[in-house]
C-alpha cells in the first residue's frame, strides 16, 4: 500500500488485499472504500464494488501530505484508526545509506 500512497494511486485492491493479509474477518462483499482529505472526498468502493471516479480527484487527494482512507466494513458498531506513512525517496536514502 505504501508504494500506492507514494505513487498517487488510488488502487483500492491493494487497500482490500492489506486488509485480507491482517487476517481479520470480514466480508468484502459489504466493503465500502473512501478516500478523504479535508472536506474533499471521492468514494471509490460501495458494497464491495468498483464506482466510477475521477483518477484526477484521486490524485489530486492522494498528492497531499494528510491522507485518510474511510474504511467500512458494514458489519457492527466498532471504530478503529491506524496511522501510517509512505516511503518518500529521502526515507529510503537516509535508511539505505547506513550499514549496522
Amino acid at each position: 500500500m505504501k508504494t500506492a500512497f507514494f505513487g498517487s494511486d488510488a488502487n483500492w485492491g491493494r487497500v482490500l488485499c492489506a486488509m485480507g493479509y491482517s487476517g481479520a474477518q470480514f466480508n468484502p462483499e459489504t466493503v465500502d472504500i473512501s478516500l478523504i482529505h479535508e472536506d474533499e472526498e471521492v468514494e471509490l468502493v460501495q458494497q464491495g464494488r468498483a464506482l466510477e471516479f475521477s483518477e484526477e480527484d484521486a490524485t489530486a487527494i492522494l498528492s497531499k501530505e494528510k491522507v485518510t482512507f474511510l474504511i467500512n466494513l458494514n458489519d457492527g458498531y466498532e471504530k478503529a484508526t491506524a496511522w501510517g506513512c509512505d516511503l518518500s525517496y529521502d526515507y529510503v536514502k537516509i535508511n539505505g545509506d547506513y550499514r549496522s
